[in-house]
Order: C-alpha cells, then structure tokens, then sequence
C-alpha cells in the first residue's frame, strides 16, 4: 500500500540552546528509503508533532517552529477542532510528558492543488504556546536566500511502517485491518516514532513519494548540517 509523504526540508541549524538543536542527540545511520526506517532515539526530534482528532485519532505530523507556530501539509486537512501533541515519541504510553495543545487558527496555502500536491503547507497558529524542554523545542526555517543543492542530506521522522511487510500497529480501539480515519483515508502505521536519511531531490522541496512502497503522511522533515 503505498501513500504520499510530503518532503518539506527545514534547515535544523542553530545556535545552542536555539531552534534544530535536539537537547537529545539523535543517532543517524546510512541513507535509506521511508521504508525500512529505524525507531528514533526518544526526544532526540523535539519539534516533531502528532496531528489528531478530537478522538485521540492521529492523521498527520507537523512540525514546530515556534512556540506558537506549527507547520504541516495542506492535504492533512486539519481543523480548529483537531489537536497538536508536542514531546510524544509512543503512541501506545499513557507515561510520557506530552503537551496537548489547542488549535487557535488553520492557515492552509490558498494556492494549495490537491491533484498536483503543489504548495501543500499549512500553518497552525496554537491557542496556547508550547513549553519548550528537553523533549519539545522548534526546528529551524531556512532564509529567502539560503540555497540547498540537489542531493543534500536530509533527516525524515514520523510514524509509519519501518517494514514493507513488517507488524503493523493501529492505535487501541480499532481492528487490525486496513481501517479509514473520519476523513476516508486509509490508515496503518507504527506506535513509535521513526526517522531516515534520505536525498532531497530538488532544492529545498520534496513533494513526490519515494518509492510505491513508502508509506503515510506524517512526515517531520528537515535539512541536516554537513556531516564530518
């Protein structure tokens, strides 16, 4: 079953103590596909969100860029009505310190064309501002000028399937089958938190799937420094 991923690259430069610097290194291996993915460090992503319903339902990732600010895909269809869950990294733990944070207002490209997935961005303005932690903090965004060659390095977390036909997880309350969200979207995925390397193939925005085998929507993309 192959779905879309949106590839937005965001710079994670920083400063100490600034945006795109995990407090919690993450730990990064060779380049590889959405597929065949690695479970994350716990924390080591800190703006990645979980997008759900009012249900407790997850349907998309998102990423923070400000205490205030949240930025995802226009496809993802999120309402005022829906949730942002900042430091989660296991969907299936009642034990984690999440922040569940109120929608204030949906920003969603007015350019947006859901045939051709061209300018699929969303901005989510929160009601009440995240409490950056070791676990919860914001990436970074690049400048107008900054230029990202072909081919640069980038780092892709969310929850999704790390295996073609690995286990599958679906959150509690729903029957271990292809099941639909409110929306009609097929949904699978995986209980904690993944990332990649992967190439981005054209300067600073990545729209197309990588492969028919690659799966989900909720991608938390991002740039990553030279590596030594």
């Amino acid at each position: 079953m192959a779905f879309l991923w949106l590839l937005s690259c965001f710079a994670l430069l920083g400063a100490a103590f600034g945006c795109g610097v995990p407090a919690i290194d993450p730990v990064l291996s060779g380049l590889s596909r959405i597929v065949n993915g690695e479970e994350a460090v716990p924390g080591s992503w800190p703006w990645q969100v979980s997008l759900q319903d009012s249900t407790g339902f997850h349907f998309c990732g998102g990423s923070l860029i400000s205490e205030d600010w949240v930025v995802t895909a226009a496809h993802c269809g999120v309402k005022t009505s829906d949730l942002v869950v900042a430091g989660e990294f296991d969907q299936g733990s009642d034990a984690e310190n999440i922040q569940v944070l109120k929608i204030a207002k949906v920003f969603k490209n007015p350019k947006f064309n859901m045939f051709t997935v061209r300018n699929d961005i969303t901005l989510l303005k929160l009601a009440t501002p995240a409490r950056f932690s070791e676990t919860v903090s914001a990436v970074c965004l690049p400048s107008a000028n900054d230029d990202f060659p072909p081919g640069t390095l980038c780092a892709t977390t969310g929850w999704g399937k790390t295996k073609h036909n690995g286990r599958l997880w679906w959150p509690p309350g729903l029957p271990e089958g292809w099941s639909l969200d409110p929306g009609g979207h097929c949904v699978l995925g995986q209980r904690h938190l993944f990332h990649i390397n992967t190439c981005c193939v054209r300067p600073c925005y990545c729209t197309h799937p990588l492969g028919t085998a690659d799966p989900g929507r909720q991608l938390s993309p991002g740039l990553l420094p030279s590596q030594p």
